[in-house]
């Protein structure tokens, strides 16, 4: 995977963008007095009117930014015994093979690899949403859904030990820790660069080099909804796997670099199998579901060529610092990145 090439994270993952979920608001901290001093005046609007609500924002806060220094060791020791004790029902689903792809998928890619390929031309196989550069494209067979909701639901079933998604998502499973990385996950991003060459030349859509991917899971009683908030990736790629569920829909705003004064949104739905494509800094989230169960695979997409110029979260050049496996993406200056140079 990063063999002579060891990926990096930016040190402002132990600082910035901290989801405090109660009042659906991402914040930057570095202690009590500057949290209250930056963020005091929107807590209080949003509800946080007491001191002791306060402390409980602030005991929040530094219990996620420990969880996130102790990542790395805890998701190591997560996947070593995953691998060493779990026993997939459908171990077949961890190797990407081109019958899980969608017959149309697979005819998106060769025309994107025939001479003379062009921008309008993929189009005409895309739907697409807006001017916001949002696309769907068939992706997988329902088949292939089912057995990786099934296998899924096994994981989710087993004593195995399990880490959050993310800090927005409390249910789901991190692939990487399931041990997808490089028999199903890479070979899927390189099968996308064709498209994203075409669809985000300027966010190095040709030399997506790296990812982070985990499958979120929505239904009643758990996690209904997702906060606005934009990737910390370049480009994006949401697939519906299923299963059985009402509304729910995705929404997407402004670009989080060009943002408007009163900014547009659009709903997308939810298509089985089918995936969106969207740039990692569009403004987006997700409406509650009103019954059944919906899974969804997340794959962050990265390009080190672009994200070592500027950090997409804290929008700073990178502080390196050490990462595990592809980390946040970024690699060290002096690592030559082809793509760069083309």
């Amino acid at each position: 995977m990063s063999a002579g090439r060891p990926f990096r994270g930016c040190a402002c993952f132990f600082t910035d963008n901290i989801f405090v979920g109660r009042f659906g608001l991402h914040v930057r901290y570095r202690d009590g007095s500057q949290l209250r001093r930056d963020y005091g005046r929107v807590l209080r609007e949003r509800g946080c009117r007491s001191e002791e609500q306060f402390q409980e924002v602030l005991r929040e806060i530094e219990a996620e930014v420990q969880r996130r220094k102790e990542l790395i060791h805890q998701s190591v020791e997560r996947r070593a015994i995953i691998s060493k004790c779990y026993k997939p029902k459908h171990p077949e689903v961890y190797t990407l093979q081109d019958s899980f792809l969608a017959p149309e998928f697979l005819e998106i890619v060769r025309f994107c690899t025939s001479p003379g390929a062009d921008l309008q031309g993929l189009l005409s196989y895309l739907e697409s949403f807006s001017d916001k550069r949002i696309y769907r494209l068939p992706v997988f067979t329902e088949e292939f859904c089912q057995a990786l909701v099934d296998e899924l639901e096994n994981f989710e079933q087993s004593d195995m030990p399990k880490g959050r998604p993310n800090t927005m998502n409390n249910y789901g499973v991190l692939l990487n820790e399931l041990g997808m990385d490089e028999p199903f996950l890479t070979p899927l991003r390189e099968r996308l660069l064709p498209i994203t060459a075409l669809l985000y030349p300027e966010l190095g859509g040709a030399c997506l080099d790296s990812h982070k991917a985990f499958v979120v899971k929505y239904s009643l009683h758990e996690d209904l909804d997702l906060s606005s908030h934009y990737d910390n990736a370049e480009v994006t790629l949401n697939v519906s796997l299923g299963k059985e569920f009402t509304e729910g829909n995705l929404y997407f705003g402004d670009f989080n670099q060009d943002p408007s004064p009163v900014p547009k949104y659009i709903e997308v739905e939810h298509v089985g199998g089918h995936g969106l494509l969207h740039r990692g800094g569009q403004i987006h989230g997700a409406l509650p579901i009103a019954s059944g169960q919906r899974w969804n695979l997340i794959v962050w997409m990265r390009s080190s060529a672009i994200r070592n110029q500027l950090c997409p979260m804290c929008h700073r050049k990178p502080e390196l610092v050490e990462a595990e496996g592809f980390g946040d993406g970024f690699t060290e200056p002096h690592t030559v990145n082809l793509c760069a140079l083309g």
